[in-house]
């Protein structure tokens, strides 16, 4: 058994307090495992892993005589020159048969992918108009392939730029507002539990939505900044072991990774990475490999590590949590595989800290108004905001530091 909890720390707390958070941890490691309380309500799911679909035909084209680069070991650095040595003609030609691997692929261009997305989103709309009658299948079967025309028909409207689309399981996504290829500073929000190809820009509870927190990203940080949505990871449903653990992180760590450095090999900035709840896992595990120049956590369960040092990054690391947030209930331990370690607002982690006086609840950092946006667009405008650095080393920009809402 292994507690990762107790390091020394810049605030020490009492035995009392440690012993009562590991019987906390204890009895949430029982009551999730045997499923006995109503916290387990989650089904758990399988991750979506690997390259693409249509990465089969992809590797078997060598209509060119050249081989393509695959998807799944090619890093995006060498993708990008892939198709910098192409002409037009040949990258459309490439995005017109593969547009499920290219519109995936990172390192392809950023318009040409735009253009692949919609090639497959319509593909994919017509297979299930030709379900929605299917006398074979079922009437959930219809339903579900109606439901879907209606989703792909949202996604296809004029406007709307689609980075990455995966149908496979639940689905995937990534949106962009803003004009990824000029813009200055670009921002990637990255969602917590229950967020999908039918949930990521759902109506209600619009900045819990990655649509939502990058729209208003967007809005307040103005039009030299890109945002992009990215639901590139199988999430959690519901509160349960999925939730608990990190098995989803684990499969969604990489595919993170590989999307942000497909954003700078095709010539973008250093984005900021926005990780809410559950996706401040994914974002912890993903940091050392991750070229980010912030990494921003707000209402995070913990990142599984110990502090920012543990991390391995060079990124500025944030932290946000306001007091009415419920996950300020979940005990920062990790034990038996469940939990996710500390608290990255707490000061003994060593996070920057931002302010979330205004913020109401575990979704709404992103709401207008708020001291939380107003700080997260200054770090997303590539501003060194006034906030206290609360790693233990001393420095005189930390002995300087000022709260953000202090700010002349």
């Amino acid at each position: 058994m292994r507690l990762r909890s107790w390091k020394a720390r810049g605030t020490r707390r009492s035995w009392k307090t440690r012993s009562k958070r590991t019987l906390i941890a204890a009895a949430l490691t029982t009551t999730i495992v045997t499923g006995t309380t109503g916290w387990a309500v989650g089904k758990e799911q399988q991750p979506i892993t690997g390259p693409p679909p249509g990465t089969h035909a992809w590797r078997a084209d060598h209509s060119w005589g050249v081989r393509l680069p695959d998807p799944a070991t090619t890093a995006p650095a060498q993708v990008a020159a892939f198709f910098d040595s192409l002409s037009e003609a040949r990258q459309h030609g490439l995005a017109a048969r593969h547009p499920s691997v290219v519109g995936n692929l990172d390192g392809a261009p950023i318009a040409l992918r735009f253009e692949a997305n919609s090639l497959s989103m319509n593909a994919e709309k017509a297979r299930q108009q030709a379900r929605e009658s299917d006398p074979s299948l079922t009437v959930q079967d219809h339903e579900r392939a109606r439901s879907l025309v209606a989703r792909y028909e949202e996604l296809l409207r004029p406007g709307r730029q689609i980075l990455a689309f995966d149908p496979r399981g639940r689905g995937q996504v990534g949106e962009v507002y803003g004009d990824l290829t000029s813009a200055r500073h670009v921002s990637v929000v990255v969602p917590g539990s229950d967020i999908d190809l039918s949930s990521f820009d759902r109506s209600n509870d619009v900045y819990g939505t990655p649509a939502g927190m990058a729209r208003s990203l967007h809005a307040e940080a103005g039009d030299d900044t890109a945002v992009v949505a990215w639901v590139g990871y199988t999430t959690p449903v519901g509160l349960g072991p999925d939730a608990a653990t990190g098995r989803l992180a684990e499969a969604g760590a990489p595919r993170l990774a590989r999307f942000v450095q497909g954003l700078t090999a095709s010539g973008t900035p250093r984005p900021a990475v926005f990780c809410h709840s559950y996706g401040s896992v994914v974002c912890g595990l993903a940091a050392p490999r991750l070229p980010a120049s912030d990494l921003v956590v707000l209402g995070s369960p913990g990142m599984r590590a110990d502090s920012v040092a543990d991390l391995h990054t060079s990124a500025r690391v944030w932290a946000a949590k306001d007091d009415s947030d419920w996950i300020g209930d979940v005990p920062n331990v990790e034990l038996f595989g469940l939990g996710h370690g500390e608290d990255p607002a707490d000061p003994g982690f060593g996070a920057r800290h931002v302010p979330a006086e205004r913020a109401k609840g575990h979704t709404g950092y992103f709401a207008p108004g708020t001291d939380s946006l107003q700080a997260f667009a200054a770090i997303a405008e590539g501003a060194t905001p006034d906030a206290p650095d609360h790693s233990t080393a001393t420095s005189a920009a930390a002995a300087d530091a000022r709260p953000m809402g202090e700010r002349s």
